[in-house]
């Protein structure tokens, strides 16, 4: 990473791929008013058609193997200080992030909110398994907060961006299905076809009014019935969490160890609640699954399924949690409830994440450490933690207020309140 000494004063800012909609283009306007060049490489059509500016757009169409070397002639010809990408594992962007810390390029990078849904993360070279905060402790988090002077950013705006996130997901999947003929190379990140891909995400967008009245039914059943449950918090199979910071390849295997777990362990009268994930599509038959799961596990009477949604109302009443690395479980946290994870997180902190075998923990639960998780919390809203959302109206104008300034800043976020230099350099896992 460079040095705050030797950033250049000019800026010349490279984006690759960014979350699905207009976020990146209106926040490229909004660096280039501050007098620094901006360009975008694009990858297909969707990039393409939500990059307004098409003076600036730099086509990527060659086979995949050689966009590294064509990175580096890019960077090398326009003079780039500077590469923004949205999610740090799939390959065109570890490849780039490879790339900057050779040439000593800083790489900004976005993802979905640490503590979603009313925040978003910007970070460094790294996000999730690959963040900073992997390397950090509480107790040098208590010790920045000390010494730092810095205000508490003011709580956002409440706003929702669901059904923008859908549409904009089905979108751009439609632009890259019938719009595409120009990137025949264009390979995915992800191994489902993009005409299954869009059907998924149109599907999902037509069937969200009975999806909400499926929810609703099984949420009041869950909290009717009276019985102490546990909850399972569902992931995208296909995430970067999952795939690129976990041991499962899938939801259907992390279940399997779940079952085992709460049929060994839970007492006889506690019940399993399984909720998924509010944007799964059904690439895994996941609730086909649980019932496979409970039956042969000799508990088919003692599980729910919970299609989606919101997780308040199942949150407050549950015994604890479990999950692979979900974001949801800054919630669970919060709120002061037990948890166990299976993969790499940046909350996975030994203060307030237990340690316990799957029986033992639904057994008797190991209950966090409120205190430190506040101190953790506090870190991350002081440092990486930007109020607004990619791709609700309202959202992207929050975000846009705060997050230009803090590109622009010599230091990294977590450099801005930690009292120390630490190389902010980690080493990233590839998805396939």
């Amino acid at each position: 990473m460079p040095s705050p000494e030797t950033v250049p004063k000019r800026r010349v800012f490279l984006f690759l791929q960014g979350p699905h909609g207009p976020f990146f283009s209106r926040l490229g306007r909004m660096l280039r008013s501050t007098g620094a060049e901006v360009w975008r490489v694009g990858f297909n059509a969707g990039d393409q058609v939500f990059w307004f500016d098409k003076s600036t757009y730099i086509p990527f169409r060659d086979a995949p193997e050689h966009w590294p070397d064509r990175l580096s002639d890019l960077i090398d010809e326009r003079g780039i200080t500077d590469i923004v990408l949205y999610g740090d594992t799939r390959p065109v962007h570890a490849q780039a992030v490879q790339a900057a810390q050779t040439k000593g390029v800083t790489v900004h990078v976005f993802e979905e909110g640490y503590l979603r849904p009313w925040w978003v993360t910007y970070e460094r070279f790294g996000s999730n398994g690959n963040s900073h905060l992997m390397s950090l402790n509480v107790a040098q988090m208590r010790h920045a907060l000390d010494q730092s002077i810095a205000q508490m950013p003011p709580p956002p705006s409440h706003w929702g961006d669901m059904r923008q996130h859908i549409f904009y997901g089905a979108l751009y999947h439609w632009f890259v299905l019938f719009l595409n003929q120009s990137y025949r190379n264009f390979r995915r990140h992800r191994d489902l076809p993009v005409a299954k891909e869009f059907r998924l995400y149109f599907k999902r967008l037509a069937l969200m009014p009975f999806h909400r009245i499926q929810r609703r039914w099984a949420t009041a059943r869950v909290l009717g019935n009276g019985h102490p449950y546990h909850l399972v918090l569902l992931q995208l199979g296909h995430d970067s969490s999952v795939q690129a910071h976990s041991d499962y390849s899938c939801m259907s295997d992390f279940l399997e160890d779940v079952f085992q777990g709460f049929a060994d362990g839970a007492p006889a009268h506690h019940r399993l609640v399984v909720k998924e994930h509010p944007l799964e599509n059904h690439r895994e038959p996941l609730h086909r699954r649980v019932r496979q799961l409970a039956k042969a596990h000799g508990i088919a009477d003692r599980v729910h399924y919970v299609p989606g949604g919101k997780l308040a109302k199942l949150l407050d009443a549950a015994n604890s949690t479990v999950t692979v690395n979900s974001t949801a479980g800054q919630q669970v946290l919060w709120r002061g409830i037990p948890l166990r994870i299976f993969g790499r997180s940046v909350y996975d902190k030994p203060e307030f994440v237990s340690r316990q075998p799957l029986a033992t923990f639904f057994a008797d639960p190991m209950p966090p450490d409120r205190g430190a998780y506040q101190s953790y919390r506090r870190f991350l809203l002081k440092t990486s933690q930007v109020p607004g959302g990619f791709y609700s109206h309202r959202g992207r104008r929050q975000l846009l207020r705060g997050v230009a300034d803090m590109m622009l800043d010599a230091k990294d976020p977590y450099q801005s309140v930690l009292s120390h230099k630490e190389a902010l350099t980690p080493q990233l896992k590839v998805v396939e």
